[in-house]
C-alpha cells in the first residue's frame, strides 16, 4: 500500500515537473518571432506621422536636448543699443578665415560641364535609334554616343515596351508577395501621397 502511494506520488511530481518545463519551453519570446514582429505593425500612429483627419488639433511637443543656460541671451532678444550684441559678433567666426583656413579635398568626380551642342537632326537620330532597338540603344548607350546626360535621352525619346515589360514583371513579382509586405508597401503609398502637403 505504501509503495503504490510512493509510486505514484513521485510520478505526480515528474509529471507536474515535466509541465513546468514545458510551460517554460512554450513561454519563451524572442524579438525574432513571428508575434511581436506583427504586433509593431499594429501599433497605433503617431498624430506626426499620418495625415490630419481628425477635428482635433495635436500638439508636437519635441523637447530640447539640453536645458538652456539662464546666463546666456540669444542675439534675437538683445536691445538694439546693448554692448553684448558687439561681443556677439566678435566671438562668431566670420566665413572668409574659416574659407582661408580650410582646404576642400580633391572632387572624386571629373566637373561636369554641360553643353548644349546638340541640334534638331541629333535629337531626331536618338529618336529613331530608341525606337528602332531599344535593347541595342539604352539610354546609357545613346547619353555615351551623343555626349550627353541620360536625362536629356529620357527627355527626348522613351521605350513604352521596356516600360510594359517592366510593370509586367513587377506584377508577378507582387503576386508573390505575402499580406504583411503587400499592406507595408500600401502604407509606404500613402505616406508617400502626403509628403509636401500641409499636416
Amino acid at each position: 500500500m505504501h509503495t503504490t502511494l510512493r509510486i505514484s506520488h513521485s510520478l505526480q511530481q515528474t509529471g507536474q515537473q515535466c509541465l513546468r518545463s514545458l510551460q517554460q519551453q512554450q513561454q519563451c519570446r524572442h524579438v525574432s518571432s513571428f508575434r511581436r514582429t506583427k504586433k509593431m505593425l499594429l501599433v497605433q500612429p503617431d498624430p506626426s506621422f499620418t495625415d490630419k483627419t481628425g477635428s482635433q488639433d495635436h500638439i508636437i511637443y519635441n523637447p530640447p536636448s539640453s536645458a538652456p543656460n539662464v546666463y546666456h541671451t540669444p542675439l534675437k532678444f538683445l536691445p538694439k543699443d546693448d554692448p553684448r550684441r558687439r561681443l556677439h559678433t566678435l566671438l562668431r567666426p566670420t566665413a572668409s578665415t574659416t574659407a582661408e583656413t580650410t582646404s576642400l579635398p580633391p572632387p572624386v568626380r571629373p566637373i561636369y560641364e554641360k553643353k548644349y551642342h546638340l541640334k534638331e537632326a541629333d535629337i531626331e537620330e536618338i529618336r529613331r535609334l530608341r525606337a528602332e532597338d531599344p535593347r541595342k540603344w539604352t539610354r546609357v548607350r545613346l547619353a555615351e554616343k551623343f555626349e550627353c546626360s541620360q536625362f536629356f535621352v529620357s527627355l527626348c525619346c522613351s521605350a513604352p515596351q521596356i516600360k510594359d515589360e517592366r510593370q509586367a514583371e513587377l506584377e508577378k513579382i507582387k503576386e508573390k508577395w505575402g499580406r504583411t509586405k503587400r499592406e507595408a508597401r500600401e502604407d509606404r503609398q500613402t505616406r508617400k501621397q502626403s509628403w509636401g502637403k500641409a499636416v
